[in-house]
């Protein structure tokens, strides 16, 4: 099953909300663990990560916390994950290569088709459509 992990579902949750209070100015970081029962020191680890990486600034002072440092459109899903997980694979093997599968596998080129259409998703989906109310419907999957 392909699933983010904490860090990334934290990440995503906390960089979205600074977007959307994007209007009000900086949003603390125990604002953001309060709303979404984050444990701080995660977070705060977390928001170091996306600091790093510029994708957040950090202002000091009573009207302090963290704000976007370029515009939600500017900023994409990849980039999120990328600085919090580093590469996006779905599997270990497509760019370490050593598996013991290698020669037989018949799956590699299918998988490798999968990752380039994941990555495209993230890499083109920005924090502003994050913000929007538009869903798209999934497709319904026969078991």
């Amino acid at each position: 099953m392909l699933r983010f992990t904490k860090r990334a579902d934290y990440g995503l949750m906390a960089i979205h909300y600074i977007a959307v209070q994007e209007d009000v100015g900086a949003v603390s970081a125990k604002r953001i663990a309060e709303e979404f029962g984050i444990p701080p020191e995660l977070l705060a680890k977390i928001l170091q990560r996306l600091a790093k990486r510029r994708l957040i600034a950090s202002h000091n002072g009573p009207k302090g916390g963290y704000v976007l440092s370029r515009h939600p459109s500017e900023i994409t899903v990849g980039e999120v994950i990328r600085a919090l997980e580093g590469p996006i694979n779905i599997v270990s093997c497509l760019d370490h290569g050593g598996c013991p599968q290698e020669p037989r596998c018949n799956l590699r080129r299918p998988v490798q088709k999968l990752q380039a259409a994941i990555t495209q998703m993230l890499d083109t989906m920005s924090l502003a459509e994050l913000t929007n109310d538009d869903v798209p419907k999934l497709l319904s999957i026969r078991a």
